[in-house]
């Protein structure tokens, strides 16, 4: 799981400089600033969620627990539903596609518990 993890996290995050240099030189001008905004909130938190998923790779060889994968999973289901909601409202303009990122956002709140009590109880 550890290599899965790193594997995603740098996956993660070239995805995310790519969507940030399509947001600054590809959409700005093509949206209103607002949904240049969310799209970039969208970029912002793939960046920070593929970080943390090169940290529990890591974690995950210090502490190895079901918390710690758990947690690893929970960001990759964060990403996807945050970021991917974010980036998909921006570019159509479909608004239901916003009840979505909450549930992105409590997976990254559970991961990050789950990351805490693994480190603790490992």
């Amino acid at each position: 799981m550890e290599r899965m993890f790193f594997v995603l996290g740098a996956l993660s995050a070239f995805f995310g400089v790519a969507a940030g240099a399509f947001a600054a030189h590809g959409l700005k001008g093509r949206m209103s600033m607002e949904m240049l905004s969310v799209f970039e909130v969208g970029v912002r938190y793939q960046m920070y969620h593929a970080f943390a998923l090169l940290m529990v790779a890591w974690a995950l060889t210090k502490w190895p627990s079901a918390f710690m994968t758990a947690g690893g999973v929970l960001f990759v289901i964060g990403t996807i539903l945050f970021s991917g909601s974010l980036y998909l409202l921006s570019l159509t303009g479909v608004t239901w596609l916003g009840a979505i990122t909450p549930l992105g956002g409590v997976a990254f709140l559970a991961g990050w518990l789950c990351l805490a009590w693994g480190a603790w109880k490992g």
